[in-house]
């Protein structure tokens, strides 16, 4: 039996701690920032609760962030309605019209939370590309966000380890090879990790 040194036994169990405890760390600091953020911006709403009714700040963040939710609830189920529908497209029209950037950050957004009906990153297909030419050896992993009716195919190459960001590429059909077998969120983590786990990713049908 191979014996453990002091130093090695010293060397293995503090990255052992660290592999677990950084990034429940990092997360934690997350939440903090993300909490700090949130409450900063309602700031104002917070100060009207606490100064009028009195309680803890803290209580006071809290009332503030259910009351919006409920909001968000309230004008969500009002544009499901005929009137509340018109008004809306009334509205977004005139901010998209004078609110610079309004209709992009909005296009973005329902990408991720919106209807995912819509959402490339649910529905769309995972591909391998070859974005150099069909006779080139080179390929890429890529999602295909778009079929033409010419028989050419949009794809979005996702850049690592931030898979939101990349390139769009118009190719032919004979430089993409769907693959039906993997999944997006799979191939999603292959990126955030930069290519590793793509061997076994893509090893089922190269079999």
């Amino acid at each position: 039996m191979h014996k453990v040194s002091k130093e090695e036994f010293i060397k293995k169990s503090a990255l052992g701690g660290l592999i677990i405890v950084l990034p429940i760390a990092i997360v934690a600091m997350g939440i903090k920032w993300l909490f700090k953020l949130v409450t900063d911006l309602i700031q104002p709403f917070t100060n009207l609760v606490v100064n009028h009714i009195g309680f803890p700040e803290l209580v006071g963040d809290m009332i503030v962030l259910v009351a919006m939710a409920g909001s968000c609830f309230v004008v969500g189920y009002l544009v499901t309605t005929k009137g509340g529908a018109y008004l809306h497209t009334k509205f977004d029209g005139r901010l998209a019209q004078y609110a610079p950037g309004y209709r992009m950050v909005k296009d973005i957004i329902n990408q991720f939370v919106g209807d995912k009906s819509t959402s490339p990153f649910a529905n769309g297909e995972v591909a391998l590309v070859k974005i150099f030419g069909a006779e080139a050896e080179t390929q890429v992993t890529g999602i295909v966000t778009s079929r033409h009716v010419n028989g050419r195919f949009t794809v979005f190459v996702p850049t690592g380890p931030n898979p939101t960001s990349g390139n769009m590429y118009h190719v032919n059909e004979s430089q993409v090879e769907l693959r039906a077998d993997v999944k997006v969120e799979d191939m999603m983590r292959t990126i955030i990790a930069c290519g590793a786990g793509s061997g076994d990713l893509f090893a089922k049908q190269d079999a």
